[in-house]
Formats: C-alpha cells, sequence, structure tokens
C-alpha cells in the first residue's frame, strides 16, 4: 500500500514582512536620535536689527510688487538685457506673494535666463 505524504502547512508571508517593518523602525528611532539636541541654556544670537544687504548682482522683488536692481526699478525683460541669460538672482521680500513671484521668474525664463535663482534666509531651527 502507497502512503501519501501528509499536505505541507503554508507559512503565513507576512511575518517576514512584519519583521522588515519592524527593524525599519527601529534603525529610524535611533537614527533620529543620534544628534544631540541644543543645550537649553543656549540663546541665540538675534539677527533683526542687522542691516541686510542683497548681492550685488540680484533682482529685488518688494512686498508691493515692484521690481528693482541695484535701486533701480527694473523689469525682467530689461534685468536679463542687462545681466545676459545666465543664471538670474531674485530676492523676495517675505511679504509678497507667491503668484507675484511666480510671474516673475516665469518671465525670467521665457527672456532667456537659463535657471532662476530665489535667495532666501537661512534659519536656525
Amino acid at each position: 500500500m502507497i502512503r501519501l505524504a501528509p499536505p505541507r502547512k503554508k507559512r503565513d508571508s507576512t511575518i517576514p514582512l512584519i519583521n522588515i517593518v519592524f527593524l525599519m523602525l527601529v534603525f529610524f528611532l535611533i537614527a533620529g536620535t543620534v544628534a544631540a539636541p541644543l543645550d537649553p541654556d543656549l540663546n541665540l544670537v538675534q539677527t533683526s536689527d542687522l542691516e541686510g544687504r542683497d548681492p550685488p548682482d540680484a533682482l529685488v522683488l518688494h512686498a508691493d510688487g515692484n521690481l528693482t536692481f541695484r535701486g533701480n526699478p527694473m523689469t525682467p525683460e530689461a534685468y536679463i538685457v542687462a545681466n545676459g541669460t545666465g543664471a538670474a538672482r531674485i530676492v523676495p521680500d517675505r511679504d509678497v506673494s507667491a503668484l507675484r513671484l511666480m510671474e516673475v521668474t516665469g518671465a525670467l525664463r521665457r527672456e532667456g535666463a537659463t535657471s532662476v535663482v530665489v535667495v532666501t534666509e537661512r534659519a536656525l531651527q
């Protein structure tokens, strides 16, 4: 008489996936705490009273939407004519609307700027 082999039990395939997700969770928890926090007694330097200067070759976009270049009123077209079709730099005011900023960057690209760099303030968070 021939005996049939007992049917094999199928293993649950979600166990290895759960193990991998758990290991990734542990990794990111450890990696997130590697950087030492700032000392709570540390007082950072206040730069709000410093006079800021824009780069001399940058187009300044004011809060009211007007553009100036080296203190003179300017259009994107005239800026490209004056500086060539290289990288255009814009220093936008913090209160300028995003739509106006996009209009100006689009106009600079249409006039031939190879790239448009938005100069911002770097902050410690």
